[in-house]
């Protein structure tokens, strides 16, 4: 093993006297085409031109001497480090950090960054770096080649959001680009470059002070816990039924909890109603697309997720035929529409779908058409009795098959 490494993190400023000192002694230098040329790598040194870090690290590892890593930014913020130390390649670093690219990119914009979400989007990661950008007001995305601005754009498709746009930051050919979204698609950019996502309903700024980094899940004011009542996200002047069927929380709650909607995901509500699930669902981190047929229910849905101070995207349009036309949803949850619906979705591979149905007969059929679409699927009865609690008379009692089907390949 070598006998030091030290990892230097470069922001295109002076090198600090500690980074200096290290290189001065290096043996051997890793780096980008553009850290091997600064004039303080030793001529004498041998020089491993970073694109694996892996293949880097077992470099280092039999190597006799001094080794640097020279890295963009800070290398301990989705950078270099984690893989070095690595328990297969067993080395033990110091880190001579830089400002990372993040902070700069919200430097260069002028934006406190303390609210952000930050992701890192590669080819295989690119759906889920867009999600993000879907759910939230604020994030900054890491990009790589194949999984830049441009794509980025094309995925987000009929959601309006501002990019920052911030090319090889810290050099001469530096340059910050401010245009919409569905503009992005238009130009060649730069690499490594940094994406700074803005937009949507609501404050893209932590009132006050703040407490903690990225954002909390959202909370309608005052209130706490999950699968609130429908009234809690309704408009004024609706009825406790306007959602329609399938709107008890009791229900919403069972099925919150098979979807296991998580950030990065991209739920599809079909059947929206009142825009209760889509809002807690939404509340978990998961970008949300809300469809329904009726303008109202639509209507409501943007009412519950301004109430829960989330983002989603409505879509007024009726399944089946809408969905062939959106992303590919993680899990999904259908709220009317039947066999045809679930057959629809099925055919889109989720990782999940949770439905319900009010007989027997109906459930039949559900199960039957997401075990056709090689779905395991699960039933179950659930009945709820809302009492009153001043003399314990039965309030209201509702009884309805809640039915799940998942994936046999995914994990549990």
């Amino acid at each position: 093993m070598a006998d030091r490494v030290t990892v230097i993190g470069w922001d295109g400023s002076p090198l600090t006297a500690a980074a200096r000192s290290a290189l001065s002694a290096a043996t051997l230098v890793a780096g980008a085409a553009h850290h091997l040329a600064l004039p303080e790598v030793p001529r004498d040194a041998e020089r491993i031109r970073l694109g694996s870090v892996d293949l880097a690290a077992r470099r280092i590892a039999v190597h006799r001497g001094s080794a640097v890593v020279l890295a963009d930014g800070d290398p301990g913020f989705f950078g270099v480090v984690r893989t070095l130390r690595a328990p297969e390649h067993g080395l033990e670093v110091e880190v001579v950090p830089g400002v990372s690219s993040v902070a700069t990119a919200f430097a260069r914009a002028g934006m406190p960054w303390d609210d952000a979400q930050v992701v890192v989007a590669h080819r295989r990661t690119l759906r889920r770096a867009v999600n993000v950008c879907r759910a939230h007001t604020k994030v900054a995305v890491l990009t790589s080649p194949g999984a830049g601005p441009a794509e980025l754009a094309l995925l987000l498709e009929g959601v309006h959001r501002t990019f920052v746009i911030c090319e090889e930051l810290g050099t001469d050919r530096e340059q910050v680009t401010v245009l919409t979204s569905d503009k992005a698609a238009d130009h060649v950019w730069r690499d490594p470059n940094v994406v700074i996502v803005i937009g949507g309903t609501g404050s893209t700024t932590v009132q006050g002070s703040g407490w903690i980094a990225g954002r909390e899940p959202g909370y309608p004011s005052g209130t706490r816990g999950w699968a609130l009542p429908t009234e809690s996200y309704a408009q004024d002047g609706d009825d406790r039924e306007s959602g329609g069927e399938g709107e008890s929380e009791q229900l919403r709650a069972a099925q919150l909890a098979r979807l296991g909607p998580r950030i990065g995901d991209l739920v599809w509500d079909i059947g929206s109603g009142s825009g209760a699930l889509a809002a807690e669902a939404a509340r978990f981190g998961a970008a949300v697309i809300a469809v329904d047929a009726d303008a109202r229910n639509c209507a409501r849905t943007d009412a519950a997720a301004r109430r829960a101070g989330v983002q989603m995207q409505i879509v007024n349009a009726r399944a089946p035929h809408v969905l062939e036309r959106l992303p590919e949803p993680d899990v999904v949850r259908i709220g009317g529409g039947g066999v045809p619906v679930v057959t629809a979705c099925a055919d889109r591979r989720p990782e999940r779908i949770v439905t319900h149905a009010s007989t027997r007969d109906e459930a039949e059929a559900i199960g039957e058409a997401l075990a056709a679409g090689g779905y395991i699927v699960e039933c179950a009865l659930l009945q709820s009795v809302e009492l009153d609690p001043d003399g314990w008379a039965e309030r209201e009692r509702s009884v309805v098959f809640l039915l799940s089907g998942r994936q046999p390949d995914r994990a549990h």
